[in-house]
């Protein structure tokens, strides 16, 4: 897959999709034997994948997860991805454009970090059935000469219904994820400002709660501080831009807020034990 030599290589749903002349809001992929993408990159689309048969390993945003049979793996816009697949692998992916995403999130009912915390689910028998007759009657409609987009649509929200049954009291904090609107909105928040806003207490003034109290929740609810939880979003975005973009590192630092090329190296090593040429090469 040619990456555009631009600040960011991110591959858009139009580059799948053999008709550009059709809006294309969605397409269909059967995922049949090996193949494997080795750059790690980006895309600006949500990817579902349904494994009937699984082989190989699928890594998303630097978290290598197993590939097995019976799964449903998810990719979300801007996630950095990579795989390996074996050639006994059997399944089916579905690439939701930016916008219907948007309308689809809710669908999901949980947030989105709590699923980019979980992006590989196990499902059951009774339930793989349910999804791959929705997969595949999405295929029949999108053969159509006229394609029904709404129908597609709603069989897409079936889908994003269904995966959001399957989670529900999988994971052991899912509760946390979504029980707390604190977590939850503190979560979405950073994924706004962390660019610009490092302090604490500019999160908990947009919460309505003290900073002491944002780090009580954070320390009782996910054993962790709450300027924990900004520099890892800081250290994910870094170690995007070095793997994924045509950025300099000079651009990265300057991109990412820090003062200058010493403090960032300083940050990126402590968290990571690298310095930031090391982890791009």
């Amino acid at each position: 897959m040619n990456h555009q030599s631009d600040y960011f290589p991110i591959l858009g749903i139009q580059e799948f999709s053999e008709d550009q002349s059709k809006g294309c809001n969605l397409l269909f992929n059967e995922l049949h034997g090996e193949r494997s993408i080795d750059e790690p990159h980006k895309h600006d689309f949500f990817i579902i994948n349904l494994f009937e048969e699984g082989r190989g390993s699928h890594t998303i945003d630097f978290v290598e997860y197993k590939i097995e049979n019976k799964q449903v793996h998810l990719v979300f816009p801007g996630q950095v991805h990579q795989w390996v697949i074996g050639k006994e692998t059997i399944g089916y992916q579905l690439m939701i454009s930016r916008e219907w995403f948007e309308s689809f999130l809710p669908i999901l009912r949980f947030s989105a970090s709590y699923y980019q915390n979980h992006p590989v689910i196990n499902i059951s028998a009774a339930m793989y059935e349910l999804l791959l007759y929705e997969f595949k009657a999405i295929q029949n409609i999108l053969r159509e000469k006229d394609i029904f987009w709404e129908l597609i649509q709603k069989r897409a929200e079936v889908i994003g219904l269904l995966i959001s049954e399957s989670v529900e009291g999988t994971f052991n904090d899912f509760e946390i994820f979504n029980s707390n609107p604190i977590i939850s909105k503190f979560i979405s928040l950073i994924d706004i400002y962390f660019k610009e806003e490092r302090s604490v207490s500019f999160y908990a003034e947009k919460l309505n709660i003290s900073a002491n109290y944002l780090n009580i929740v954070c320390k009782k609810k996910l054993n962790t501080s709450a300027s924990s939880l900004i520099q890892d979003r800081i250290l994910l975005e870094a170690k995007r831009l070095l793997k994924v973009s045509e950025m300099s590192v000079k651009d990265i630092v300057y991109e990412l807020g820090f003062y200058d090329h010493a403090s960032f190296s300083k940050f990126f090593k402590a968290q990571t034990g690298m310095t930031p040429s090391q982890f791009k090469e």
